[in-house]
């Protein structure tokens, strides 16, 4: 069990601090949103009723969307795209999907190599991509919730003013839909560029996302 625990602490150390932290998200929305019932004179909502929510819904959604999206477009950008130096980029030179010798797909592969790497055609195609589409996949899923809880929130909010509802491709095309998504999309875009230029000079010892202490500059990705 403690070996266990020690080969999956990364894992499971997330796993720990994501399940903390989107419970006490909603013990603090449930706050939040009743004293907005209240100055509105409306009944509080309990706990179970708060995070079965649209409310609830659309601002998990609403990040997860942009996390996912950020990772996709990093996976998807650094098989193509190189930073000289950084730990997050391949060597100059080294763009691309590699050849099969290196990634060791087909007749290169190992004994225990995954059974699709070591498959021709689609089985294989579809592997060497599965991460870029699960990323993709979670991305789309999150956002289609974010904007079907989005929509049922946002036409609340106009029932209360009196406005007639939005349908559901009005609300998509709305400032607000937009303004929401992207002041999340330009955050991580950022924390990513930072990440990728930071780590060409500045050290971390003892962690993977960091080169060696001793490391030049100029060295990228597998150099160091």
């Amino acid at each position: 069990m403690r070996r266990a625990l020690r080969d999956s602490g990364l894992s499971l150390a997330f796993l720990v601090l994501f399940l903390v932290t989107i419970v006490a998200q909603s013990f603090a929305g449930l706050a939040e949103t009743n004293e907005e019932l209240a100055e509105h004179g409306h009944a509080a909502l309990d706990w179970v009723q708060y995070v079965t929510s649209s409310d609830f819904v659309v601002d998990v959604a609403e990040n997860w969307q942009s996390e996912f999206l950020q990772f996709f477009l990093f996976i998807l950008a650094t098989i193509w795209l190189v930073q000289k130096g950084s730990p997050e980029s391949n060597p100059p030179g080294d763009e691309g999907p590699g050849p099969d010798s290196e990634q060791r797909t087909g007749a290169y592969a190992y004994a225990d190599s995954p059974r699709w790497s070591r498959a021709g055609g689609w089985r294989q195609r579809l592997y060497s991509n599965s991460l870029l589409i699960a990323m993709g996949a979670f991305f789309l899923l999150s956002w289609l919730a974010q904007s079907l809880a989005g929509v049922v929130v946002a036409n609340e909010d106009r029932a209360d003013h009196g406005e007639a509802p939005l349908d559901w491709l009005q609300y998509v095309g709305s400032p607000d839909f937009w303004s929401r998504t992207l002041q999340n999309w330009q955050s991580e875009f950022l924390a990513i560029g930072v990440m990728v230029a930071f780590a060409i000079y500045l050290r971390q010892r003892g962690s993977s996302q960091s080169k060696p202490v001793g490391a030049p500059h100029y060295r990228s990705g597998e150099e160091s």
